[in-house]
């Protein structure tokens, strides 16, 4: 599969097929964490050292040209809770935790100042785009986030705004990939009941009781049941986990790791 992210810089990918929009991914390269967050952490939840992740993030907004202050981030908790931002949500969560909105797993705005901004170490970033309403949108999708349909809750809350899905566009970024991420019998429950007319296997059983999942493809079927077209979703190939210089990976690194961060706004 051909990548669909460049890498522009060692701290990051770019998406750049969406005009006037800046769809992007951060790496764990270039930045001033320690051990074992070394060195782009971006997360502010995980331990590290706060100026560190700041000063990481002013690295970052430097990168797009796009101040911190314009940024929002939220409380992500592997729910399925979408939050419609606005100017006034500029800079929540950016410079300390408390701050960020709460209990928020997806993001989206019409307004044209704003960065919307998640954190990953596996789970799945879904950028969501609709150029006939200039809606952008952001969602993070771990299994739980996933099998609880995330991603056509936010189809739904865009349909509430006029948005027929048919002109949605989603790109779903680099996350852990099926070769790595492992679950059990329980996880695979909620996965067949969230997709009961799955067009293919998504997981395949490795032993007694385990199971490799993709969570990609998941999204992608989960997508296209909420009537986004096949051809306008786009895959990265990136599996966070293989890929050990270029990402935090949660479950290669034994959850004591630091975070990436999915990023979407206007040019």
């Amino acid at each position: 599969m051909n990548e669909i992210f460049r890498q522009a810089h060692e701290s990051l990918l770019m998406f750049d097929d969406w005009e006037n929009v800046i769809v992007a991914f951060t790496t764990k390269r270039g930045g001033v964490s320690s051990e074992p967050f070394a060195t782009l952490n971006v997360g502010m939840h995980v331990n590290d050292h706060r100026h560190a992740v700041y000063e990481n993030r002013k690295k970052v907004a430097e990168q797009l040209n796009v101040s911190l202050d314009r940024w929002v981030c939220a409380d992500q908790v592997h729910g399925v809770h979408i939050e419609k931002v606005t100017n006034e949500h500029a800079g929540k969560g950016v410079r300390t935790y408390d701050t960020a909105l709460p209990h928020t797993d997806g993001l989206y705005t019409r307004e044209q100042q704003l960065m919307l901004a998640l954190c990953f170490a596996d789970c799945v970033p879904l950028y969501f785009f609709a150029p006939s309403k200039k809606l952008i949108g952001l969602a993070h999708a771990g299994w739980k986030g996933t099998v609880h349909n995330i991603a056509g809750e936010m189809v739904k809350r865009w349909n509430e705004e006029g948005v027929d899905a048919r002109d949605m566009y989603v790109v779903i970024g680099p996350s852990i990939g099926r070769c790595c991420y492992i679950v059990d019998d329980r996880v695979i429950t909620f996965v067949q009941k969230a997709l009961v007319n799955s067009s293919q296997s998504l997981y395949n059983e490795t032993s007694k009781g385990q199971y490799a999942l993709d969570l990609k493809e998941m999204n992608k079927q989960l997508l296209q049941q909420a009537g986004v077209p096949s051809e306008h979703i786009a895959i990265s190939s990136y599996c966070t986990s293989c890929e050990q210089s270029l990402f935090f990976s949660h479950r290669r690194d034994g959850g004591q790791t630091g975070r990436m961060m999915a990023l979407i706004g206007w040019r």
